[in-house]
């Protein structure tokens, strides 16, 4: 893999990560969770806090074992991956994610059997 120096460079790489509809729809389960989590814990309770993180990536994580079949991003870029899943939640929520996936002629079906660079052994 050629070495990603900046935002920009990575993410095509990540959307090309996250091809799988299922895999996106976790990812926004995950991120949707963790903000209501955030909230709880800068409103409600600080321990509600602890959930944020474990609700945002273990969906994501789930998603990338047991459907994308890849590793996270998250652990060679994890500050780039956070924005990336925030910049992904957003274009979902305004239904713009599968025209940036043409925009990087990204295949974003719900087949799985596209070639995968960062493929789990």
């Amino acid at each position: 893999m050629k070495q990603i120096d900046t935002f920009t460079e990575f993410w095509p790489f990540y959307l090309n990560e996250h091809k799988q509809k299922d895999t996106r729809l976790l990812h926004f389960v995950g991120t949707g969770f963790s903000f209501i989590f955030l909230s709880l814990g800068i409103i409600v309770d600080p321990s509600l806090l602890i959930l944020a993180p474990l609700f945002g990536y273990g969906f994501a994580w789930i998603s990338h074992y047991y459907v994308e079949r890849n590793r996270p991003a998250t652990f060679t870029h994890p500050w780039w991956s956070l924005l990336a899943d925030y910049k992904m939640f957003y274009l979902m929520c305004l239904g713009k994610i599968d025209g940036e996936l043409k925009r990087y002629e990204i295949p974003h079906q719900s087949d799985r059997h596209f070639p995968q660079d960062n493929k789990l052994p």
